[in-house]
């Protein structure tokens, strides 16, 4: 009768613990799942320095912009705009199934000292990293300078 005992806590000890590790699978559902759409620059009016702007979609679990970089400029940073006051921000957080936004009169990312000007119709480089996720590129098309997509 022990030994039965004993097998039964075993079988049920596997058992909770294959059952477990198969919830564990479903976490796995959680993790970020990030792509890029509506991405530009307005063409530059001056010659070092630029703005940027896109869409981070979500499709999984929350994340966070942590750095961001591009061939056409010796830095590129965020910003956020707050009343008429850009402010640099070292991270920006993405929701879960949600968006982050950067665009005119709120977020954006500025590119200083720049490699060269790009013209209407270029298309430039952006590295995203983040906290969780694997590295995006991204292409950001070079549009007029009055382009806006609200617009369009």
């Amino acid at each position: 009768m022990r030994r039965r005992t004993t097998d039964l806590a075993c079988a049920i000890a596997v058992g909770t613990a294959l059952a477990l590790t198969g919830c564990s699978s479903d976490a796995g559902d959680s993790a970020p799942r990030l792509s890029v759409r509506d991405g530009f620059i307005p063409k530059p009016a001056l010659k070092d320095m630029a703005g940027g702007f896109l869409t981070i979609v979500n499709k999984g679990g929350a994340d966070k912009l942590v750095s961001i970089s591009s061939p056409l400029a010796e830095e590129t940073i965020g910003h956020r705009t707050v009343g008429q006051k850009m402010q640099q921000v070292k991270s920006f957080d993405i929701p879960a199934n949600g968006e982050l936004d950067f665009e005119r009169g709120g977020n954006h990312l500025m590119f200083m000292k720049l490699d060269h000007l790009p013209k209407v119709g270029d298309k430039v480089e952006v590295e995203l990293r983040f906290e969780k996720s694997d590295p995006l590129t991204a292409e950001l098309e070079v549009k007029e300078a009055t382009y806006n997509p609200k617009n369009s």
